[in-house]
């Protein structure tokens, strides 16, 4: 009679911990799934907490405003002579005329953006704006022509050169937005980020769409977003990787300077 109780109970002490075993595994599972649409991390307070102080951030209703002086925070050639933070274009390369200027850069984005039904072309000027207040472009030049051998060795470390008035812009990401990494680089136009190479894990995402980007768990974004990331491909072999090219996945706001 012992013997039996004994085995009765064993028995049910097993199933109680094979039970649990399940459940547990269940729930760890269920906290491991990124469900983009139970997102509780919002476009603004991104914005908010990331983007450098020589940027202004306001909100009104539903639209998000960037103002910057368009000028990078960092060393570059584009500065001039005399500017403490100038430094030597790299032997190989060459400028474009004149310093880099400041501008009076405005963005509009929305705080909610969402599929457009229609994908518009990104165009030449400014399509978004880096966390220091930069202006990104796209992977053409003027006549609309992609960035070519000539234009590329005028670029600097970060990717980047002087244009007309003395815009200086990012085509390509580099020392000083994200190099080979996951970092948030900024916000193109349309309210979605954009992100350096990798993925968080540390892998080249597999899976992006035409327009180079992907819905899926950033640092920033834990249970998912969409987001752009710079191009994986060494742009002509030059050792730059184009920021975006390709079209926009929502629907721009307006960017003035």
């Amino acid at each position: 009679m012992n013997k039996t109780i004994m085995f009765k109970s064993n028995l049910a002490l097993g199933v109680c911990a094979f039970v649990t075993f399940i459940a547990a595994c269940t729930k760890n599972d269920d906290a491991t799934t990124v469900d983009p649409a139970a997102s509780t991390t919002t476009i603004t307070e991104v914005v908010k907490a990331n983007y450098k102080s020589m940027v202004t951030v306001s909100t009104s209703g539903n639209t998000i405003t960037l103002k910057s002086e368009g000028v990078p925070d960092h060393v570059t050639p584009y500065w001039g002579v005399g500017n403490a933070l100038y430094e030597a274009q790299k032997s190989d390369g060459a400028l474009t005329p004149g310093s880099l200027r400041s501008q009076n850069f405005v963005m509009t984005l929305t705080a909610t953006p969402t599929e457009a039904t229609t994908k518009e072309a990104t165009s030449l000027g400014p399509i978004g704006m880096a966390l220091n207040g930069v202006a990104i472009y796209n992977d053409r030049e003027g006549g609309n022509v992609p960035v070519d051998a000539a234009v590329l060795q005028t670029m600097d470390r970060g990717g980047a050169h002087s244009g007309p008035g003395g815009l200086y812009h990012y085509h390509f990401d580099g020392d000083f937005t994200s190099k080979d990494d996951a970092k948030l680089i900024g916000f193109l136009r349309d309210g979605f980020p954009i992100y350096g190479r990798k993925d968080m894990d540390g892998s080249y995402p597999s899976n992006l769409d035409t327009n180079g980007g992907h819905t899926a768990a950033t640092a920033d974004f834990p249970n998912g977003v969409y987001h752009y990331h710079s191009s994986a491909m060494n742009y002509l072999n030059s050792g730059y990787y184009i920021l975006k090219a390709g079209s926009y996945h929502g629907t721009k706001g307006t960017f003035t300077f």
